[in-house]
């Protein structure tokens, strides 16, 4: 049976709530990927463009520093990596995260949550980053049951 890990960026604690039912329903270990600098409310406002994520997003080299390392990567096969759906693609701490790892041969199966949008390019632009590994169809899982999460993870 291969390790598994759900590792996660929450900004509003949406995401959150979706990792740690996908964790609990393929039972993975649970990680969370926090920024050093927290966002506050007002980072968040995507209607302002000098808002902190609207800058980050603008800026595709952008990569927030992450607050604390996952010192065990090696030990993990399968990685469920999740986050919200910030301008059609993952926040760029999520880059930050895939570039701070060596996933090669890993597989790599992205989840996403969002207000209204889909996944857009965001497992394309994923793969740019780190195309050593077998990156799956990304998945939007706003709402999903357990069980759902859990018949669709359980390919992996």
């Amino acid at each position: 049976m291969s390790k598994k890990l759900v590792a996660y960026f929450s900004a509003s604690g949406t995401t959150k709530k979706a990792a740690e039912h996908l964790a609990k329903a393929v039972g993975a270990d649970l990680f969370e990927i926090n920024p050093v600098v927290p966002y506050s409310s007002a980072d968040l406002n995507w209607m302002d463009k000098k808002s902190r994520s609207s800058m980050e997003m603008n800026d595709p080299a952008s990569r927030p520093e992450i607050a604390e390392q996952l010192p065990n990567m090696t030990d993990y096969e399968t990685v469920f990596i999740g986050f919200p759906i910030w301008w059609y693609v993952a926040p760029r701490i999520i880059s930050t995260f895939v570039e701070s790892y060596d996933f090669t041969g890993k597989t790599m199966v992205p989840f996403a949550t969002s207000g209204g949008s889909g996944m857009g390019r965001t497992v394309d632009e994923l793969k740019k980053l780190c195309p050593d590994a077998d990156w799956k169809a990304g998945k939007m899982v706003n709402n999903a049951s357990e069980r759902e999460l859990a018949d669709w993870a359980n390919k992996f």
